[in-house]
């Protein structure tokens, strides 16, 4: 197992992507730490499955994060990979836009990363190797209307990156985001009769005509496909591959 020996942390990591990228990560050794919300019974059923721990660390609140990171290096070690996957969406024109919702959607998909990865890099450096893998989105390269804060989260996001990267591009540690295109989880579903209302569109039309439309292959991307590129940009093998932005998105980015 290529991960034995290792320490992952996972933000969102209860359901969807993050989910499958934890597994991904225990299936090949890594010893985990989990977080997000949801209905306990079924956390603890995923910690016992994946021999995990579960920290429940609200992402909007940097306090929290410390304490989160704090408790994963006492009770695991200080992450060697760090996967900030956490976010959440709002869907609504600029004008109509909640504040407390763009504050929230900021705190969780951007500055969460920053909050984990300053306090990660520091053991990474120290130990030569490290993983730093943030979920970013089609989003982080291109634009789609009533989604203003969670596009320029994720634009951020890139950004960061790539600064990281670069900063660490000499300790042994890469920095890399993967940027899916529409992917079938909770938060897409969710979002769904937002903007059936925003667009004044059938849940169908909202499938077929937003989801999908920019999509060239026409088929969602699947939470398996994200977690095996994660798994592999933890290899050897990818050593050389930081600061980059990776597409899973069928082609959407591509025009």
């Amino acid at each position: 197992m290529i991960l034995e020996g290792k320490v992952a942390l996972v933000t969102g990591s209860t359901s969807g992507i993050g989910l499958a990228i934890a597994k991904a990560l225990a299936a090949e050794g890594a010893k985990l730490m989990i977080n997000g919300f949801g209905d306990p019974t079924a956390i603890e059923r995923e910690c016992e499955e994946l021999g995990a721990l579960h920290d429940g660390a609200d992402m909007s609140k940097p306090h929290e994060i410390e304490r989160m990171m704090k408790r994963c290096a006492d009770e695991l070690g200080g992450p060697d990979i760090l996967v900030n996957n956490a976010g959440i969406q709002h869907v609504s024109p600029v004008e109509g836009f909640p504040p407390d919702k763009w504050d929230a959607i900021i705190a969780i998909n951007l500055s969460s990363a920053f909050h984990t990865t300053r306090l990660a890099v520091p053991a990474m450096k120290e130990k030569k190797w490290g993983r730093i893998i943030n979920t970013a989105s089609a989003h982080s390269l291109v634009a789609s209307p009533f989604k203003s804060a969670y596009v320029a989260a994720k634009h951020g996001i890139a950004g960061f990156t790539k600064t990281v990267a670069l900063e660490t591009a000499t300790s042994g540690v890469t920095v890399n985001c993967i940027s899916p295109g529409y992917v079938w989880t909770p938060l897409v579903e969710k979002q769904i009769p937002d903007t059936m209302k925003a667009r004044g569109m059938t849940r169908e039309q909202v499938m077929n005509d937003v989801l999908l439309a920019g999509q060239p292959t026409k088929q969602f991307v699947t939470v398996e496909q994200v977690a095996a590129l994660a798994l592999f940009l933890c290899r050897d093998e990818a050593a050389a591959i930081t600061g980059a932005n990776l597409s899973m998105d069928g082609g959407w980015t591509a025009a």
